[in-house]
């Protein structure tokens, strides 16, 4: 079974209320419990019936729902850590958008399109490649093959309390507070 991983160590955030956070690992213990829930009517069902067949379906939504919450909260920290020029991630970056800034412009940029969803920082194990790519479910849109290195949820959930329809200043609350220290580990890790 999957355990709850604790992020209460972020509570205090700068430009993240408490009541926002505290909600919002609320909807995440959802997806731990609803993800754990589904193994178990999965293991009482026969293979091949219908009942199993749509728990399958929904299994992906409730296990990415509670993958990319804790991929998004392990990617934060409070003050936020800066990119090395001189890590591996920094220089690839650098290679493949010309300069950080030009990263961060396009990463920003992808996180204000219209929707609802989630922006990954990819990394294409097959060639090398950084993508940042847009996910509109949990489920669906994700890159074969890739490996997530920075994770932001642009789901209204993760900032309308606090900042209504503002989603670009979500956006630069989430930049400030970035763990790039934790995306350069996921990137060195899946070299």
């Amino acid at each position: 079974m999957y355990e709850v991983k604790k992020f209460e160590h972020l509570l205090g955030l700068e430009g993240f209320s408490d009541e926002l956070l505290k909600n919002h690992f609320t909807l995440y213990e959802g997806y731990v419990k609803n993800t754990n829930g589904l193994v178990e009517m999965l293991d009482a069902k026969e293979i091949g019936t219908v009942e199993y067949s749509e728990l399958q379906r929904r299994f992906g939504w409730e296990f990415n729902g509670m993958r990319l919450h804790e991929l998004y909260f392990e990617n934060l920290v409070k003050g936020g850590s800066e990119l090395e020029a001189d890590s591996d991630l920094g220089k690839l970056m650098i290679k493949l958008y010309g300069s950080f800034e030009n990263w961060k412009k396009n990463f920003v940029s992808v996180g204000t399109m219209r929707g609802i969803g989630w922006v990954v920082l990819y990394l294409d194990k097959e060639n090398g490649e950084l993508r940042n790519v847009w996910i509109n479910e949990h489920d669906t849109g994700h890159l074969a093959g890739c490996v997530p290195i920075l994770v932001l949820d642009v789901f209204e959930h993760a900032y309308m309390l606090q900042y209504g329809l503002k989603r670009a200043d979500y956006l630069e609350a989430f930049m400030k507070n970035i763990c790039f220290h934790t995306a350069n580990t996921r990137f060195s890790l899946a070299q």
